[in-house]
């Protein structure tokens, strides 16, 4: 490996190190973007069953706001009420809305950080074969008359392993924000439609 980064000078550092900052981002969504962590399963349920008579008090809110990131916006319609029972329907959903998108925020953090590597990476290859290519005809002017031939494999290597690994670093990482910006909106569509099933729910037990 060693030999490779060698023979492939320094344009292949930007790449490694658009490679390590990659491989963090991926491992950290992937511990962050759990649904244990984002959307528990069974959560909606237990609100509403919570909340069946009554809207329940500030502890039983701050637990569910604790709980998850869907926690977070089904207590914020919770305690908009816990603070001002009279607040109107629009109030109650500003609130939740408002939250949400506190939420989606946060989910989607990092994620335009690794689609700008899966952009970059090709190109900082593409810088990187330029360069070889400029090492290449460099050997060609040799002084002695003819081409340089450890000039011109210098340059070769340049040009290939950069391009190279351009590629090998941009293909994953494409393919990981596709994965979790899908993942991403598949969250939000669920806390989108919880919010709206228990929205519903307070609003009929005001009545």
């Amino acid at each position: 490996m060693l030999s490779i980064i060698q023979a492939a000078g320094w344009p292949i550092w930007p790449l490694i190190a658009c490679s390590i900052i990659a491989l963090a981002l991926v491992i950290e969504r992937f511990y962050s973007l759990r649904t244990s962590k984002i959307a528990p399963p069974n959560l909606i349920e237990e609100a509403l069953t919570v909340a069946r008579n009554a809207v329940p008090g500030p502890d039983v809110v701050k637990q569910l706001e604790l709980s998850s990131e869907l926690g977070t916006v089904l207590a914020s319609g919770l305690r908009a009420l816990n603070i001002n029972p009279r607040a109107s329907d629009a109030d109650l959903r500003a609130s939740m809305e408002e939250s949400g998108r506190v939420v989606g925020h946060r989910l989607e953090k990092y994620l335009s950080t690794l689609a700008t590597i899966a952009s970059a990476a090709p190109l900082l290859g593409l810088l990187g074969t330029v360069i070889g290519m400029i090492e290449i005809f460099g050997s060609q002017g040799s002084t002695t008359g003819g081409a340089n031939p450890a000039q011109l494999a210098q340059g070769i290597s340049i040009a290939l392993y950069n391009t190279a690994f351009g590629l090998i670093v941009a293909i994953p990482a494409l393919i990981f924000w596709r994965y979790f910006r899908a993942r991403v909106d598949e969250y939000l569509l669920t806390l989108e439609l919880s919010s709206e099933r228990l929205l519903r729910h307070l609003l009929t037990l005001r009545k």
